[in-house]
C-alpha cells in the first residue's frame, strides 16, 4: 500500500521514520510489531516549523521503513513534553529499547548527541501510541 493510499484512508496522517539509521529503524519497527515498544520520544527542537509535525492525540500516522515505504499505521494515545532528566522509568521502559532506566538514558543521550546535541534539561516530546495497521515487514 502506498503512502498516498494510506493518506486517503487516514486523512491528516503524518509520516515519520524511527531512528537515525536503517539498522535502528529496523530494530525499532520490530519492537513495535512485537508489542514491546508502545512509546517514542524526540527532542522538542526537532518539531514545528520546518521539522516534524507534533504528535496529536487521536491522529493516525504512518511509520516508514528506512527506504520510505510504509511500515505501520499508529494512533497517538498520549503526548507530553518533559525534560530529559524528568522522563520516568515507566515511559523509558514503554519505549521497549532497554531493560532499565539507566540503559534508556545512556542510549538516548548518545542518540541526541548524534542529532543536534544533548543537555539533561532539554525538552522531549514523549508520545505513547498503539498500532492500527501493520503493513508487513
Amino acid at each position: 500500500m502506498s503512502v498516498e493510499t494510506l493518506r486517503q484512508k487516514f486523512p491528516g496522517a503524518e509520516t515519520f521514520t524511527f531512528g537515525d539509521s536503517q539498522e535502528l529503524c529496523d530494530q525499532l519497527l520490530a519492537l513495535v510489531r512485537s508489542g514491546v515498544k508502545t512509546a517514542t520520544c524526540g527532542a522538542l527542537r526537532d518539531f514545528g516549523d520546518g521539522g516534524e509535525a507534533m504528535p496529536v492525540v487521536g491522529r493516525r500516522d504512518i511509520a516508514l521503513n528506512w527506504d520510505g515505504s510504509p511500515a505501520l499505521v499508529i494512533e497517538t494515545v498520549e503526548v507530553s513534553v518533559m525534560r530529559f532528566r524528568d522522563v520516568p522509568e515507566s515511559f523509558a521502559l514503554a519505549e521497549g529499547e532497554n531493560e532499565d532506566h539507566a540503559g534508556w538514558q545512556r542510549d538516548h543521550m548518545a542518540y541526541f548527541e548524534r542529532n543536534g546535541g544533548f543537555d539533561p534539561a532539554m525538552e522531549l516530546v514523549c508520545e505513547r501510541f498503539k498500532v492500527i495497521e501493520d503493513l508487513g515487514s
